[in-house]
């Protein structure tokens, strides 16, 4: 089992990265394989809703996006990690994500998969960016794996992050959930426990 980790940070080894690590090292004392995925610090241009990816499968843009959604089809799970900025995730991984989901999402990539979000901020914003990064799990039938309080830590640097020691806590224990409800639902699929079925979308008609 594997569990892909999106850093969403301009800064590879920055406060973000200092949670994801904590989560991965986690999942490796539980024998699950991790990798964190950073988006870099190039510019990541948004979704322009073209529906390429609908007959192609992949992005018309060739960046990280579709290396992402690639390497998503082999993980069993996934944590979406961002700074705050100004109240809100990063634009680059909102705009990644976007894409992600829009390209990956269209062909299931994501269903049934565990997922969770985590912040890091100085000081505020915290809730709202956490808010924004779960619409995307909870619009692709993903379980949210919870930890025992909001998925957040604090500091303006990775050594600042490394003593908040209740933050440091809750990505540990986000990686214990991890970690139990992947191997739940690897017994329920080889118990033959049936899958749910869902029914065809259902769209407000536009007129409306």
């Amino acid at each position: 089992m594997k569990v892909l980790l999106l850093n969403g940070s301009p800064h590879e080894k920055g406060c973000t990265h200092t949670a994801l690590t904590e989560i991965a090292s986690t999942l490796e004392r539980h024998d699950i394989q991790s990798e964190i995925f950073w988006i870099g610090n190039d510019p990541v241009a948004g979704c322009i809703g073209c529906g390429a990816c609908a007959a192609t499968g992949r992005c018309f843009r060739q960046d990280g996006v579709n290396e992402f959604v690639e390497r998503a089809r082999e993980a069993d799970g996934f944590i979406f990690g961002s700074p705050v900025h100004y109240a809100s995730a990063s634009g680059a991984i909102a705009s990644f994500l976007d894409r992600v989901f829009m390209c990956g999402g269209r062909q299931g990539v994501f269903v049934r998969k565990p997922a969770a979000s985590i912040v890091s901020a100085r000081r505020a914003g915290t809730t709202a960016t956490l808010d924004q990064l779960n619409r995307y799990i909870a619009f692709h039938h993903m379980p949210m794996v919870p930890s025992l309080y909001w998925n957040m830590v604090y500091g303006s640097n990775p050594d600042e992050v490394r003593c908040d020691e209740e933050g440091m806590q809750i990505m540990r224990m986000l990686g214990e959930n991890m970690a139990w409800m992947m191997r739940a639902f690897a017994l329920a699929r080889e118990a033959g426990i049936e899958e749910p079925q869902y029914e065809p979308k259902i769209k407000t008609p536009k007129n409306r």
